[in-house]
């Protein structure tokens, strides 16, 4: 059944907000989209610190042509999304300096990854499976409401292990990305490090799809991290605050989009993700401002006894 039509006949006999977590495509996808987008907030935040969002970008046309390469041949479409991601993020770290991809790696990574893709596009909408329009349209778009119970739990625990996997490295890798010259006296293995963290972006990549999609998946986790640094300096409370700005967005996306079933959840997801980003980008151009009037407003200083 359609979740989207499905949703607007609720409306319609009167089901409105209190009955949200009566329904099992509802509880799928909170249960899936939570891991996942806290995985995306904690992995974001040192993807933007890194300055590697063009990284993240080309793995979400990777995970599209992934995904699409494992149903031309008669896969599961989660095989291929993972491999490849995984794969290609390890693939990107190997090949940049210090383990950071630069960007004629990831320019020349991501033509040839485009090339693959409309090359399992053709394979697979000229075979003859069925129902090809609504697999690239999940792919492209995500079906965070089509989540079955298994594939939801199955989604949550990767995004538990993610971001474990990420807090675990946090602390070298956050010393990494600040100053890599220092890190790698004192004995930090950047490159390493470098290399396993574009292999969790890969893994991260691979999540995301499920919930926004490949097209869509850069958003996710960019915008919420990108609104955390604008916010605070911290780092400790900038990651926090990154995948918990993550999750309200994936929850507000989702409540929006089960009260208005005309509304893909993916974009209402993006749409509040944005949002989000928008209004720390004036916080921080207000707070700026009246920094920088504080500093130029004269301290008038007492006059000595003695001059008067």
């Amino acid at each position: 059944m359609n979740p989207g039509l499905h949703v607007g006949s609720l409306l319609a006999t009167g089901s409105g907000i209190a009955d949200l977590f009566a329904h099992p495509f509802v509880r799928n996808a909170l249960l899936a989209g939570t891991a996942i987008a806290a995985a995306s907030g904690l992995v974001g935040y040192f993807v933007v610190l890194r300055s590697q969002v063009f990284s993240g970008d080309a793995l979400s046309h990777v995970a599209f042509a992934g995904a699409l390469g494992a149903l031309a041949f008669g896969i599961d479409a989660r095989v291929g999304l993972f491999a490849a991601t995984i794969l290609v993020g390890l693939g990107l770290g190997v090949l940049g300096r210090g383990g950071r991809a630069d960007d004629v790696v990831i320019g020349t990574v991501f033509t040839w990854i485009l090339g693959l893709g409309v090359l399992f596009l053709s394979i697979y909408t000229t075979s003859s499976s069925t129902g090809n329009g609504a697999a690239n349209v999940n792919v492209l778009f995500g079906s965070i409401f089509g989540l079955s119970s298994g594939e939801a739990t199955l989604a949550a625990v990767i995004g538990g292990v993610l971001c474990v996997a990420v807090l675990a490295i946090a602390r070298p890798l956050l010393f990494a990305s600040i100053d890599e010259a220092v890190a790698t006296a004192r004995g930090v293995p950047v490159r390493v490090l470098g290399i396993v963290f574009l292999g969790l972006v890969g893994v991260c990549a691979g999540e995301a799809t499920q919930a926004v999609g490949a097209l869509l998946l850069v958003g996710l986790v960019a915008a919420p991290a990108g609104a955390a640094q604008r916010l605070t300096s911290r780092p400790w409370v900038g990651l926090g605050l990154a995948a918990g700005l993550a999750v309200l967005a994936l929850w507000v996306g989702v409540l929006v989009s089960y009260v208005d079933g005309d509304i893909p959840p993916s974009f209402a997801i993006m749409a509040a993700a944005t949002a989000m980003y928008l209004l720390a980008y004036g916080a921080g151009r207000v707070r700026a401002a009246r920094g920088s009037r504080e500093a130029t407003v004269p301290v008038s200083r007492p006059v000595p006894a003695d001059a008067a």
